[in-house]
């Protein structure tokens, strides 16, 4: 749908009246959390653009007027949805990633880092210093002065590690994060390997972050996917429309409109994965596109990271003759599974036919397992990435 309004409070009443969202005075807590964060942002934005990054961007410069925003609570309660809400309409330089993917770009430009020279690390970031928190920090704030996390969770000591460095060093440039989370702030982290070690990094995340609860009574994604077949064979006219039905009432648009839908990019090791329909954590997708390219686990896990649900069409019978595209399924749907994704799809056959015989076929029941697990009312209830 098109949209008139232009500030969070204002789009959140016209989805009301649209009848895209039911009335839930616990999200419209956090809508007027983000109201007055946007108020803030344009107003800094309306006084000019370089007193902005001058105050943004000023190293060890605290901004205490401003204060990003933690939000958690239960899954399906509407966290991605709301910051996205703002995020779309928040002026300014600004970035939203998933939190796993920010924290592999991290390691990845550290261990860059390492094996650097003087001379290119001057060229990249203008200094040749040996830590690189503060450059990474400073190229961050640059590009991202405000920083939308979705899914944060800590479970790897190493990020742990970072984090506390990397958030200090984010803040005194004036980053604004929002963050959304199923954990309480207190239980980041919660029995990891020198846990100790982090417990500053929570703090200041509490001191820095406006901490907000959205947990009311009703898990609205799940609540969409009531009744909904998610499994369909043969192909044919039937299961597409049926698909096409489920893209809708995940949505609330059609999926063939793409003014509303239209593509969306994942960058992914410096290359471009193409999304052809994607709305509200909803990808669309063919196999042929997924599985008989030249994709592999990194592409995969984007997908699974980016959206909470992918629609796949056109999955063939498989066999020893395309071997390849079956081992691309493969993992595909693992790194689906391991972040607890919802898959809905259309095949030739059920998922214990479609590699019936021939070579591969043993290994192939581990994924027959999982695309039966992932049409369980048990695996639909579980949260996005946990």
């Amino acid at each position: 749908m098109t949209y008139k309004s232009t500030e969070p409070d204002q789009l959140y009443h016209e989805m009301l009246e649209k009848g895209e969202l039911k009335e839930d005075p616990i999200q419209y807590q956090v809508v007027q959390k983000f109201q007055k964060l946007y108020q803030a942002l344009k107003e800094k934005s309306d006084n000019g653009q370089r007193k902005l990054l001058s105050k943004l961007f000023s190293k060890k410069q605290e901004n205490p007027h401003l204060k990003g925003l933690y939000i958690y609570g239960d899954v399906g309660r509407g966290k991605s949805m709301l910051m996205d809400l703002f995020y779309d309409l928040a002026p300014g330089k600004k970035r939203r990633v998933h939190f796993h993917a920010f924290m592999l770009e991290i390691h990845q430009e550290m261990h860059d880092w390492r094996y650097m020279s003087g001379d290119d690390r001057i060229k990249k970031f203008g200094t040749k210093e040996d830590d690189p928190i503060p450059p990474l920090a400073a190229q961050i704030a640059e590009h991202s002065p405000l920083l939308c996390f979705d899914e944060f969770q800590v479970t790897d000591v190493t990020d742990a590690m970072i984090l506390g460095r990397l958030f200090q060093a984010l803040f005194d440039r004036g980053v604004i994060l929002v963050l959304t989370s199923n954990r309480i702030p207190d239980d980041l982290y919660k029995d990891g390997l020198n846990r100790g070690l982090f417990l500053p990094t929570i703090d200041m995340i509490k001191e820095k972050l406006e901490i907000i609860q959205l947990d009311g009574p009703t898990d609205y994604r799940l609540e969409r996917m009531k009744g909904m077949a998610v499994y369909h064979h043969p192909l044919g006219e039937k299961a597409t429309k049926a698909l096409s039905e489920s893209f809708w009432k995940l949505t609330d648009h059609e999926v063939d409109d793409r003014s509303e839908v239209g593509p969306e990019e994942i960058e992914v090791q410096g290359r471009i994965l193409h999304v052809p329909v994607a709305s509200r954590g909803v990808a669309v997708v063919s196999f042929k596109k997924m599985c008989a390219a030249a994709l592999g686990a990194a592409d995969y896990l984007a997908l699974a990271w980016k959206y909470h649900t992918i629609i796949m069409v056109g999955i063939p019978k498989l066999g020893p003759e395309n071997r390849n595209e079956a081992k691309r399924f493969v993992t595909f749907i693992d790194a689906l599974y391991e972040n607890n994704v919802k898959f809905l799809c259309c095949a030739e056959a059920s998922p214990e036919e479609l590699y019936a015989e021939g070579h591969g076929h043993f290994e192939f029941q581990r994924t027959v397992s999982r695309l039966m697990e992932m049409q369980s009312k048990e695996y639909l209830a579980k949260g996005h990435a946990i």
